[in-house]
């Protein structure tokens, strides 16, 4: 297939795209570069252009064909996304509206959705099914949710597919270390933490009065490469059906923050010391997948599924890239 990649010079973009054409797949990278990075896309055709700008995306259609786009390109920070609303909602809901408007004047009617678990916000039961109440607790989940019902009404409208795939906390690298996670700025915890591992220098921890186990929140890590086969397994799931769906993708266990802390101590070999700092807006105390609908319908099974075997291969990144792609 030929496959349209929006934001695919960024983290989990980069990776699927590797991970396409490692499946024999055609693809091609549309990307502002603002939080992408070139050094990431490697010989695949990359289009530097802005979703914002419709006429951008509107010649990509007119120069090219394709099976299917797979949409990464969106602002993601729910904290930042609290102190910038407007960006954050102009961004991911112009943009997309942008990409539905240039795809319902070609033949291309199949879009793979980068959602998000934060469409959930605090959620009463885990578990997290599809089912659970939508309830975002983020300027940045409800950018999510918003455009999973703008997908809903061109599906009713144009009959333009999708898939709306809910990530929980992708992590981990390409297991050669070739590629992987640079954010600047850096606020995920496993990055972070190697990064303080090996600078000495404190790891702020964000809350240690949840009501979990030893008092920090429970997340559910999943591997930048499962999600990657995912999002293969969705195109190739709506090809051929009238159907659209909504797909939890997370490994179905969660672990806390300290959990994770003592795991990149056991990969790094490292000693972490830690800050207490308040929480975060928006965090719940514990939050991971239900995955039973991704391994029925798409036939998926993560194979990253214990942490320190995920946390192995982002300190593999981590020691060739220690400036990230500028190393």
């Amino acid at each position: 297939m030929n496959i349209l990649i929006t934001g695919g010079a960024g983290y989990i973009g980069s990776i699927t795209n590797w991970f396409l054409k490692s499946k024999g797949h055609t693809t091609v990278v549309f990307d502002n570069l603002e939080n992408g990075h070139k050094e990431a896309v490697g010989d695949t055709q990359l289009i530097v252009g802005d979703l914002r700008n419709k006429e951008d995306i509107r010649k990509v259609f007119s120069d090219g064909r394709f099976d299917a786009v797979i949409h990464f390109a969106a602002l993601a920070l729910a904290g930042e996304s609290m102190e910038k609303p407007y960006e954050y909602f102009y961004n991911n809901i112009t943009g997309g509206l942008n990409l539905l408007e240039a795809m319902r004047e070609t033949t291309c009617k199949t879009i793979i959705f980068s959602s998000t678990c934060a469409v959930y916000g605090f959620p009463k039961n885990l578990p997290v099914a599809e089912e659970s109440p939508i309830a975002p607790a983020s300027v940045y989940g409800a950018s999510k949710r918003n455009f999973e019902e703008i997908l809903h009404w061109y599906d009713t409208i144009y009959s333009i597919k999708h898939a709306n795939l809910r990530y929980f906390n992708a992590c981990g690298a390409l297991p050669d270390g070739s590629l992987g996670e640079d954010h600047k700025p850096e606020t995920h915890i496993i990055p972070v933490a190697l990064s303080k591992a090996v600078s000495g220098e404190s790891f702020p921890l964000f809350g240690k009065d949840y009501q979990t186990q030893d008092g920090t929140c429970i997340r559910d890590y999943i591997h930048v490469l499962d999600l990657a086969d995912a999002h293969l397994k969705a195109v190739e799931y709506l090809q051929g059906k009238d159907t659209t769906v909504s797909i939890n993708l997370g490994v179905g266990r969660g672990y806390s923050n300290m959990e994770v802390l003592h795991a990149v101590e056991e990969v790094t070999g490292k000693k972490l010391k830690t800050v207490d700092k308040p929480r975060r807006w928006g965090d719940p105390d514990a939050i991971y997948a239900d995955n039973t609908q991704a391994k029925e319908l798409l036939g998926w099974e993560p194979q990253f599924t214990d942490i320190t075997s995920i946390i192995q291969t982002a300190w593999k990144w981590h020691e060739k890239h220690p400036l990230g792609y500028k190393s």
